[in-house]
């Protein structure tokens, strides 16, 4: 056996459907193996693995293992001369694997090698090669010194950018995410350090190769692409706290005790500097747009309040009480935000009629509040008329001033009716331009780009040397490849061609009901799919918790009533709290034996299900299996309160 490769898969299942696909692309005429370890993936990968690719060795472990341990699982049972570490967000040329068993047979003193990687976007990935994260280099990359000199030979070593990145070069660290091993030098290193859970043990792994003798190269003479999957999110605080300490790990491991304190001290700096910038950055992207509504409003009413009690209402001499504009306006522009949040006003990209729906919604609640107070209380119902006003205009006109000013985070208008390149043969650009149709997307523009013929009839309006012509003059947004018909060396090839444009690329895997992309190294990837997800869409999620707690503080108003219609009282309290903190919710799926049968997207636990809908009925596993899809792909916060009145009696259901 010549090759295995090895992929650890965790919640990926898609990216992991296209990377088989080019795996197996590229091990025809070759004596290969393939083993993918999921660690307990929810989305049914393992499913999906089972059914597709019955020839993969599939391990199924039944906890989150890690990495390293999973790795280990798989090169063990492995038989192979070389063994490849795969992730499971990537794409391999046709001909990778040829490529690097001849240059490994060609240059025995070769432990390792890795090759050269590009982003979702066609851009080069630095991490391709790197260095040793010695004290010193790591201090560079901290205080971005490696980012504002990334060529210096002094100060850019840890991604070593003075490299020629389209050369072969000795190195001095390989990347996980591509990481080809010679089985002779694994047998003298020792496997995967167990100790490191996620990142830090290529680093540690790549030392040893080169302690034991060996070298380790960069070879750029083939590409994969790499996503960069759900499991690296350099923003979040998580991923900040996991790599630094591992980086902490590899200090204690093979430093000198001197060294490994300065490295741990300046770990432990990083940690805080980079964990502080992730919380302000997550702070400010989520609050900024709320706090300056806040602060418009405030101030227009405010305004507005002195020329009314002026002009208006004490045109002779005096103003209102000091408690309207320090309780009661503020109280107001909650209301207004709290409405427009649920209406969905502040989700991405922005939507102006939500605000419009917010604004409306906020006024109509404050009127009714208005009407039922008392009236020492009632101050003045043209100010709350002549302030929705002003909110709903400072609103807009903050965010067409956003977006003119191109910020970052505010975007006005949708990511629907964008104009779709396909380029593949007929029928399998008709499949994957029908596919487009049936998600959400609605394109306004879908051509087709034959792979290899000039045509220009017959559904095609181009061939692939007339790409940029096409994409200028059809105006595209995006382009998709039909992995059946078009190479990856070519989708490769078109992607770093085109990677200065401003078009997004993504790939259509054959028979697979998914189109995958990525924007950049910071994402987790853009996903098309006709797969169920509307019940965890942004709205849906929260239109769901909302009505969790309405119901909740309902029943709780109700109780001493309630508990009379309700089997096992004391268990309605005890769902109303676990339903308040989160933990439960009034409707979710119906708990079956198998819940691999249907991959559905995770939710909180109900206290009823689709099929209490269906009284003194007896309901077959298969029947609930569907009525958790349906409930799943088409949810409507209706269906939960149609539920709960048809099973009123079991809201006290343990």
């Amino acid at each position: 056996m010549k090759l295995s490769v090895v992929i650890v898969n965790y919640n990926v299942k898609h990216f992991l459907d296209q990377c088989l696909l080019s795996v197996k692309k590229a091990m025809e005429g070759l004596e290969a193996e393939v083993f993918v370890v999921d660690n307990n993936s929810v989305d049914g990968s393992v499913k999906m693995v089972r059914e597709k690719f019955p020839e993969v060795h599939l391990i199924a472990n039944k906890t989150n293992t890690g990495f390293s341990k999973a790795n280990n699982q798989a090169i063990q049972a492995s038989r192979g001369e070389y063994i490849l570490l795969l992730n499971p967000d990537t794409v391999v040329e046709d001909d990778t694997f040829t490529k690097i068993i001849a240059f490994m047979d060609e240059h025995p003193e070769a432990g390792g090698l890795g090759v050269k990687m590009i982003d979702g976007k066609g851009n080069f990935l630095p991490e391709s090669k790197r260095g040793l994260p010695t004290p010193d280099v790591a201090f560079y990359k901290i205080f971005g010194l490696s980012s504002i000199f990334p060529k210096s030979k002094i100060f850019g070593k840890y991604h070593l950018g003075y490299l020629d990145k389209d050369k072969t070069h000795e190195v001095e660290v390989l990347s996980g995410a591509f990481m080809l091993l010679q089985r002779e030098a694994l047998n003298k290193t020792g496997l995967l350090d167990e100790e490191f859970f996620m990142y830090g043990e290529d680093i540690d792994l790549s030392y040893r190769i080169t302690q034991a003798g060996y070298k380790n190269y960069y070879f750029p003479e083939t590409r994969i692409i790499h996503y960069k999957g759900e499991s690296t999110k350099k923003s979040s605080i998580n991923y900040v706290m996991v790599f630094y300490r591992a980086m902490a790990i590899f200090a204690r491991k093979h430093f000198s005790r001197k060294r490994a304190n300065l490295f741990s001290f300046l770990i432990n700096m990083a940690i805080y500097l980079r964990a502080s910038l992730a919380i302000l950055a997550r702070f400010f992207e989520r609050a900024f747009l709320p706090a300056m509504d806040f602060l418009l409003i405030f101030s227009g009413i405010f305004f507005i309040k002195i020329y009314w009690e002026q002009k208006v209402i004490f045109p002779e001499g005096g103003e209102y009480p000091v408690e309207f504009i320090a309780i009661v306006v503020p109280i107001y522009i909650f209301i207004w935000l709290f409405s427009v949040f649920l209406s969905g006003g502040y989700d991405k990209p922005v939507r102006l009629l939500k605000i419009f729906q917010g604004i409306a919604i906020g006024t109509i609640i404050i009127l009714v509040i208005y009407a039922l107070l008392n009236e020492s209380l009632r101050f003045s119902r043209a100010i709350i008329i002549i302030g929705a006003t002003w909110g709903l205009f400072s609103m807009i006109l903050l965010r067409l001033l956003l977006h003119i000013l191109n910020f970052k985070h505010i975007r006005i208008g949708t990511q629907k009716n964008r104009r779709f390149l396909i380029i593949g043969e007929k029928e399998e650009a008709e499949r994957v331009s029908s596919l487009l149709g049936k998600t959400d997307i609605l394109p306004s523009f879908v051509g087709m780009v034959h792979p290899t013929r000039r045509m220009k009839n017959d559904g095609f309006i181009g061939s692939l040397d007339q790409i940029e012509d096409i994409i200028f003059i059809y105006k595209i947004n995006e382009l998709i490849f039909c992995s059946r018909d078009v190479s990856h060396q070519k989708i490769i090839d078109i992607m770093s061609d085109l990677g200065d444009t401003n078009v997004e690329f993504k790939i259509a895997p054959e028979d697979s009901l998914s189109i995958i992309g990525s924007n950049s190294i910071n994402t987790s990837g853009d996903l098309y799919t006709i797969d169920i997800n509307a019940i965890t869409n942004r709205s849906n999620k929260r239109n769901k918790r909302f009505l969790d707690i309405m119901v909740s503080l309902t029943l709780l108003t109700l109780s001493p009533v309630a508990v009379f219609f309700i089997k096992n009282p004391p268990g309605l309290y005890r769902n109303i709290f676990l339903v308040l903190i989160g933990k439960y919710s009034w409707v979710g799926y119906k708990q079956l034996n198998n819940p691999e049968t249907l991959a559905l997207p995770p939710i909180r636990y109900g206290v009823l299900n689709p099929t209490d809908a269906f009284r003194k009925k007896s309901i077959s596993e298969e029947t609930s299996n569907w009525l958790n899809l349906i409930y799943a792909r088409d949810y409507f916060f209706t269906t939960d309160l149609s539920i709960i009145f048809k099973a009123f009696r079991k809201l006290g259901r343990h």
